[in-house]
């Protein structure tokens, strides 16, 4: 294979066209507005139970610990309300659109059917301001989710919330559950997201900061060859790993200045629902002074692996259970490759002693950090084996300058969707092509690695290319793109689709 330096331009069809922002973004779309059929009305089944809720997308002031902010939220805290539900309930879920301009919701990781998946232009019509949309559908399958905005980088706001849906056969061998949703902010601190990425793209103020690039020459270098805006290129194993400098990092909306407090008892088992909603950091996340066991990735059972330290891209989510010991600890989310900003940190308290500083240091994350792809599923997540009936690829493409990036060649609106037909067995070869690092997250289904390993965003690190396998058995048009939320606003998406 071609390597391929971020610091060059991908020529392989990614020509002048892809310089336009508006031609690939997901504020311009390839349909046109008013295409799709109101959403079917789902009846309960005989002793189904419904779970409802609305939620109100609107400008609001949020307070993240002593720091005010003017963001767009659902409601007034960060993350938005939870939405809990049990496998086979059917949720009844309604946004409310107060905001100046369109939103919809996606139910990130959920296998629900096509015209609930929250996608503009894709799946549905951008809901409008002063307009309400009700998603219908039955989660199948339980886990550790999040819902958020699909529109623009409305992610990089507020609009973003926890989605847990559990199992009713679990044991529940646990005594406290904590869920931790994991932030990067830079949203009412003198920018927002879209000034970000007009200055990135070179359509705003060359001055308007907030890039860990700067205006750094890009040269023919490899990764770690040149100074990443005064920093290091990154760490091991993700090369380059984000674009943007956030003054804030966040856990359960809080700055480490003021960190949520968890209580718990000493020895109690304690799981943690461990949520990447950030749009464009890896973290590197820790408990100080105790030992992770990892029981699920994405929602899916994996046989629990013991690790000191484990690896959130963006939009992954993994449990750990912990047997909690006595005293204050800090659980430090640390930014991979930043170094603006600080960290993110919350409190777990089980008994006497002092708040951990803002920059606590634990040594867990000195040491061996787990990288979640190399786990091993458990028996009951993995794929039925059988032969692979058709065989795609999916290459990861594009440059910093110009700031443009792009699938198989073209930016989404360019680029050709993978045909699949139901009922089969799909491949797809996912390749990086760049040195930077990219979580793919495939919309509608749960793709297996070679291992076996159920996910639905994975971490390609520069350079790598890995296999995902899924059976076509949910039709629709399905997006597939890089969760970098900036990445995919410059065009790096793309459809799966297939009828019924």
């Amino acid at each position: 294979m071609k390597t391929f330096s971020r610091r060059t331009v991908f020529t392989g069809g990614l020509g002048a066209a892809a310089l336009t922002l508006a031609a690939c973004g997901n504020r311009t779309t390839p349909t046109e507005a008013g295409t799709f059929a109101p959403l079917p009305a789902l009846t309960p089944k005989a002793g189904q139970n419904v779970v409802t809720q609305t939620l109100t997308a609107a400008p609001t002031t949020v307070d993240l610990g002593g720091k005010t902010v003017s963001t767009w939220a659902y409601g007034e805290s960060l993350p938005g309300p939870l939405i809990r539900a049990t496998a086979g309930d059917l949720l009844h879920i309604t946004l409310e659109n107060r905001l100046p301009e369109t939103s919809t919701i996606h139910w990130h990781g959920i296998r629900l059917h096509n015209a609930a998946d929250g996608v503009p232009g894709m799946t549905q019509d951008a809901v409008e301001p002063e307009a309400s949309f009700t998603y219908e559908f039955v989660a199948p399958d339980p886990g550790t989710y999040f819902l958020h905005s699909h529109v623009g980088l409305q992610l990089d706001r507020g609009l973003y919330a926890p989605l847990i849906i559990d199992d009713p056969d679990e044991p529940g061998d646990y005594d406290a559950e904590w869920i931790v949703t994991l932030d990067d902010w830079i949203d009412g601190t003198g920018q927002t997201p879209d000034e970000v990425l007009a200055a990135l793209t070179g359509a705003g103020p060359s001055d308007a900061g907030g890039m860990d690039h700067g205006d750094m020459p890009m040269g023919d270098d490899g990764p770690g060859s040149m100074d990443h805006g005064g920093m290091p290129m990154g760490g091991e194993p993700w090369g380059d790993a984000g674009d943007v400098a956030y003054p804030h990092f966040l856990v359960n909306g809080q700055v480490p200045e003021a960190p949520e407090i968890f209580e718990a008892k000493p020895g109690q088992r304690l799981r943690v629902r461990l949520i990447n909603a950030s749009a464009d950091t890896i973290f590197a996340l820790a408990l100080g002074d105790h030992d992770l066991s990892v029981t699920h990735s994405d929602g899916f059972a994996v046989e629990p692996v013991t690790a000191k330290a484990l690896y959130l891209g963006m939009g992954e989510r993994y449990d750990v259970v912990v047997t909690v010991k006595d005293g204050m600890f800090p659980l430090v989310a640390r930014p991979v490759g930043k170094t603006s900003g600080g960290q993110g940190l919350a409190v777990l308290r089980t008994g006497s002693g002092s708040v951990p500083a803002p920059n606590v240091q634990v040594r867990e994350l000195d040491g061996e950090v787990l990288i979640g792809s190399t786990l091993e599923p458990a028996e009951t997540a993995r794929l039925e084996d059988r032969a692979v009936d058709t065989e795609l690829e999916l290459a990861f493409q594009g440059s910093m300058q110009p700031y443009r990036w792009a699938i198989n060649g073209r930016p989404y609106g360019q680029n050709t969707p993978l045909g699949i037909r139901e009922g089969q067995r799909v491949r797809i070869i996912a390749s990086n092509q760049t040195m930077m690092t990219h979580p793919l997250h495939i919309h509608g289904h749960t793709f297996a690695l070679p291992s076996g390993l159920r996910k639905d965003t994975v971490l390609l690190a520069p350079m790598e290319s890995v296999a995902l396998d899924f059976d076509a058995d949910n039709p629709g048009r399905w997006a597939a793109h890089c969760h970098n939320a900036y990445h995919q606003e410059a065009g790096m998406m793309t459809g799966i689709d297939y009828a019924s």
